[in-house]
């Protein structure tokens, strides 16, 4: 498949280090866009929507969850499933994000196995 006919996933981590590693899975097989911040990912979601959105949920400024929350206000962006990346990961996180409308969590360390099988459900 030639990238032109390939879904496109927006990263979202303020940890260089972090999108590097989600880079190296997921660009054989995706289109990959990067933001290193809640406020960006908004800009870069609405400049050109993704496929998916993959969003860290601790970062500084904005949260994952206030980026989630903004994209879910506005019916341009509320259809775009979101995953969330979290090392911290319990019942009320997933609630919160449930209740937020992400698809899913996958959390960190990440395991190449888990996550590349949670966006193969989604497409």
């Amino acid at each position: 498949m030639n990238l032109q006919t390939q879904r496109t996933i927006l990263l979202v981590d303020d940890a260089p280090a972090n999108l590097d590693l989600l880079k190296g899975i997921l660009r054989e097989q995706y289109k990959i866009k990067a933001a290193t911040s809640g406020a960006k990912a908004l800009q870069a979601v609405r400049k050109t929507p993704p496929d998916l959105i993959l969003l860290d949920v601790m970062m500084p400024e904005m949260d994952g969850y206030a980026v989630c929350q903004q994209l879910q206000a506005d019916s341009a962006t509320a259809a775009i499933p979101v995953i969330f990346v979290t090392g911290h990961v319990n019942a009320a996180e997933l609630a919160r994000g449930n209740a937020l409308g992400a698809v899913g969590f996958v959390t960190k360390p990440i395991d190449p196995v888990q996550l590349l099988a949670q966006i193969a459900a989604l497409f």
